[in-house]
């Protein structure tokens, strides 16, 4: 079981922590073996390589803005088994302009271990489904949100399958497969994989996300790694393609 911890809010883009690339290649090989065990099917970019990336620079721009592709985090942790998440992005809207015609859903897949928290955090603007796709069972503790951010004391009504619950603050609402929450803007949550169950193939359909600016948490993390390069990369992360120039 986790309970929150006392903090102050905020965000940071890098690491205090490094995380080694040896350590995500691993784990990067971990998920593509989940996936397929559980029948996900990613799309072709998911196996493309650094050169693959390097070569594609032109047609794969729009991959790029949208941060499409593989995503790993300890937010700062240093442990990512403890507080850690491997997620693929597999489409992402844009805001519209006279060129293009808004798209104004995203899509993700993560994989979450037992006991692997995601730590508490809402988004300002993008509501999303959490899903149980499959694996073990997903536990979701929520709270609402202050007018300073802080965490509420109110009971919170949150819809699960269709049907609205109310929860204390604090509390937690348990997703077996084929099971999802909808989370709207601006209330907190964190979540894990339930012990004993084996890791959790986590969906979401959202509106357009954006890590960069939609997400706060409650205490201060660090979302994208630092990366020690003490391998060449199996695979690029999101946060790699800056180095397409």
């Amino acid at each position: 079981m986790f309970s929150n911890h006392s903090f102050t809010g905020g965000f940071f883009n890098s690491n205090t922590l490094s995380m080694k690339r040896s350590e995500i290649n691993h784990l990067l090989s971990e998920a593509v073996a989940f996936f397929g065990k559980h029948r996900f099917h990613l799309p072709p970019f998911a196996a493309w390589t650094p050169s693959h990336w390097a070569a594609q620079t032109g047609v794969a721009q729009a991959l790029v803005s949208a941060n499409l592709g593989w995503d790993i985090t300890d937010f700062g942790s240093g442990d990512f088994a403890r507080q850690g998440l491997v997620l693929f992005t597999l489409r992402n809207g844009i805001a519209a302009t006279k060129a293009h015609i808004a798209k104004d859903y995203a899509e993700k897949i993560m994989m979450v271990r037992e006991n692997q928290c995601t730590p508490t955090h809402f988004h300002h603007v993008k509501m999303e489904d959490i899903i149980n796709r499959g694996g073990g069972g997903l536990v979701v503790q929520l709270w609402n949100s202050g007018d300073r951010n802080e965490l509420s004391p109110a009971p919170v009504h949150v819809e699960v399958d269709g049907l609205v619950q109310e929860i204390p603050a604090g509390g937690w609402v348990e997703l077996g497969p084929g099971s999802s929450v909808t989370l709207p803007p601006r209330l907190y949550h964190q979540f894990w994989g339930k012990p004993g169950h084996g890791p959790v193939l986590v969906g979401e359909v959202s509106r357009v996300n954006d890590d960069h600016t939609d997400n706060y948490f409650y205490q201060p993390v660090g979302r994208f790694p630092v990366i020690e390069e003490d391998e060449p990369p199996l695979l690029w992360l999101s946060s790699d393609y800056a180095k397409l120039g």
